[in-house]
């Protein structure tokens, strides 16, 4: 759906309403899908899941804690994924983000959401294997600029 929606601009809200309550299984039965336990491919994917899961922003929550918890005892999630989904956090309870990761589409393209401290991002987004932030936003300018169209009940 995802790749689909990069060529359309479709997005199917309910595939991540469904994905969402498969993956709160998934960390219910086994623990956070990590990279030793599935791969890095698998343990990505799941992130990604739980970084769109817009609609369960508890459920984001309680990933990132899961996920900064790992990652501080044995480092087996790729560290970018705290970083997207504390922005992505953020931006959700109306905070500005700190890694400088989320973007929002209007009629001119792309454009980052607020940033708290621009002179430390940087530095910050090393930390956590991010390049550089003027690397993201060029490659944000690039994008086409089509916002996304929804498919399900959220079109009321």
């Amino acid at each position: 759906m995802r790749k689909k929606a990069t060529d359309t601009g479709i997005w199917d809200f309910d595939i991540d309403r469904q994905n969402t309550i498969a993956l709160k299984k998934i960390i219910k039965q086994f623990g956070w899908p990590t990279i030793r336990m599935v791969g890095k491919k698998a343990s990505f994917n799941a992130w990604l899941l739980a970084q769109h899961a817009d609609h369960a922003l508890r459920f984001q929550k309680k990933v990132l804690r899961l996920l900064r918890d790992i990652y501080e005892k044995e480092k087996d999630i790729d560290p970018m994924n705290i970083a997207f989904l504390t922005d992505r956090i953020l931006v959700a309870e109306g905070k500005k983000q700190i890694f400088g990761t989320q973007f929002y589409v209007t009629k001119s393209g792309w454009k980052p959401r607020p940033i708290k401290n621009m002179k430390e991002l940087n530095d910050l987004r090393k930390q956590y294997g991010l390049r550089s932030y003027q690397e993201d936003v060029g490659a944000a300018k690039k994008l086409q600029a089509t916002p996304a169209k929804r498919t399900s009940a959220d079109n009321q």
